[in-house]
């Protein structure tokens, strides 16, 4: 009787749901689309980054691991093909499979294996990344390729890639992922005691303070109080709310999908986070079934989309590989959600597996702005010939001269940007990837420079460089029409003392 039970809900969880098919067809080309974006955004940077003449050469970042961790396990804490060679010629040749792989997804070719080789390549360039890999996006779209590949149908050639139906554990899988993106990102506010999410003021400051925001964004911090409150209400009534409507009919699915785009697409609009939002949408697709889809879609292009199949179950090896991979899945991810709920809720059996699977990150627990930052402090980074007249360096995006125009640059990530504003919230001591990044100003790294927007040294490197601490704050509509600034600052004093080098 037991193996009766067990071998049925093995076909429950590993049989076929043929009204997914198209979500699934939708879903695999938009991570596709979106793996593609995350590897040439990573190939125009990433010796700058973490190349030999970068800001975190891996090669010094490899070493290390090397000497703190003897023996194999430094494969399994740094889980990166770069241990087989850290040149700059492979970190380039990853970001280029990564594009093959990605452009074969699109294409319906061998999608699991593309899927298992992208997770792969991603990774090791997460692990070399150091800080500037180390982002929410980053391990969100690691966690996306894992399950996927039990979500991707189990073909070679493009003729047959839907010919099953969905495994159901899959989908579910990939729900309990959207659940959890989008409940914990909002009980963190609720859970982290900041006063300004909880008497819905979080909003006047977030536009400002926020990495790199959008004209928009500008425009939208102008608007009165009531909406800054209002706006804040929706967004708990989308992450905390809405999360639940999974869980029942496909009409309160579509509902779930529905505000959770719509979530996505104001977010987009106002602030620049790469390809969070497209990853976060690509999953929220994989709510509506295959007749919600015909309903949605042209009649015109019904016919490029798969017929769903009669409903078909994976093997039976398979299914009970794919099952037992899913229950660490669920036992880590519940702890972390619970966790995340009462704090300090870790069960220690499933905290010691969390932490032996953490290197692998793609088991993770989520939450943007847990505490909003209320101050946008800016770091301006200067170089001098003479110690006396000093040129700023411009870089592409963050803020800088005050009439620049705010611009949208997602979905690439500019890292050095973002990283630029994270240094801002602690003190210069507390970031040894800045005080490299001033020594390969100093250095005149071509690859280094290569990231900033401008170099006001482009005939030889300077002989002192420097960093002024600013407070930067939007301007008013009136002080804009005025002066045509999208920003007011006042100086903070330096950040980082002048410095040269050391003659040899």
């Amino acid at each position: 009787m037991l193996s009766a039970t067990f071998g049925s809900s093995m076909a429950w969880l590993t049989g076929g749901v043929p009204q997914f098919v198209i979500s699934r067809w939708i879903f695999l080309r938009l991570l596709g689309v979106i793996s593609l974006i995350a590897f040439i955004s990573l190939s125009v940077q990433i010796t700058g980054l973490v190349g030999s003449n970068g800001i975190l050469p891996v090669h010094s970042f490899l070493q290390a691991v090397k000497s703190a961790i003897p023996g194999i396990d430094r494969f399994r804490i740094a889980p990166t093909l770069l241990w087989f060679s850290s040149s700059d010629a492979m970190l380039k040749i990853l970001c280029a499979l990564g594009v093959v792989f990605s452009i074969t997804l699109i294409l319906g070719i061998a999608p699991s294996l593309s899927l298992l080789l992208l997770w792969i390549l991603y990774l090791s360039l997460v692990v070399a990344g150091q800080e500037f890999l180390s982002f929410q996006w980053d391990i969100l779209l690691l966690e996306t390729l894992l399950l996927a590949i039990m979500f991707a149908p189990q073909s070679i050639l493009p003729g047959f890639v839907h010919k099953t139906a969905v495994p159901r554990i899959a989908l579910l899988l990939l729900w309990w992922l959207l659940f959890r993106l989008m409940f914990e990102s909002g009980i963190v506010k609720l859970t982290s005691g900041d006063s300004s999410w909880w008497n819905l003021t979080a909003l006047r400051y977030h536009y400002e303070t926020q990495p790199l925001p959008t004209w928009i964004g500008w425009y939208v911090h102008q608007l009165p109080d009531l909406f800054q409150r209002f706006s804040v209400f929706f967004l708990y009534v989308v992450e905390i709310v809405l999360p639940f409507f999974i869980l029942g009919s496909s009409t309160f699915r579509a509902i779930a999908c529905a505000g959770f785009i719509a979530l996505q697409i104001l977010i987009f609009l106002t602030g620049n986070y790469t390809f969070f939002n497209l990853l976060s949408i690509a999953l929220s697709l994989l709510l509506l079934d295959d007749a919600q889809w015909r309903a949605i879609l042209p009649s015109g292009l019904l016919h490029f989309f798969p017929c769903s199949p009669a409903p078909s179950s994976m093997s039976f090896g398979l299914g009970v590989f794919f099952c037992l991979l899913a229950i660490p899945i669920l036992l880590v991810t519940a702890n972390q959600l619970l966790d995340t709920i009462f704090s300090d809720a870790m069960i220690p059996p499933l905290a010691s597996l969390e932490s032996f699977l953490s290197p692998l990150r793609s088991f993770n627990s989520y939450g943007l702005f847990r505490v909003m930052t209320r101050r946008r402090d800016e770091i301006i980074v200067e170089g001098s010939d003479d110690g006396v007249q000093w040129l700023p360096y411009e870089f592409r995006w963050k803020p800088g001269a005050l009439d620049r125009a705010l611009a949208f640059v997602e979905p690439h990530q500019p890292r050095l940007d973002w990283q630029m504003w994270f240094a801002a919230l602690s003190p210069y001591g507390a970031n040894p990837w800045f005080q490299n990044f001033l020594v390969r100003l100093l250095q005149g790294s071509p690859d280094v420079l290569a990231l900033l927007g401008r170099n006001p040294f482009p005939d030889h490197p300077p002989r002192f460089i420097r960093a002024e601490f600013f407070r930067y704050h939007f301007t008013t509509l009136g002080e804009h029409r005025e002066t045509g600034n999208w920003w007011k600052r006042e100086s903070l004093g330096m950040y980082a003392p002048a410095m040269e080098l050391q003659a040899r």
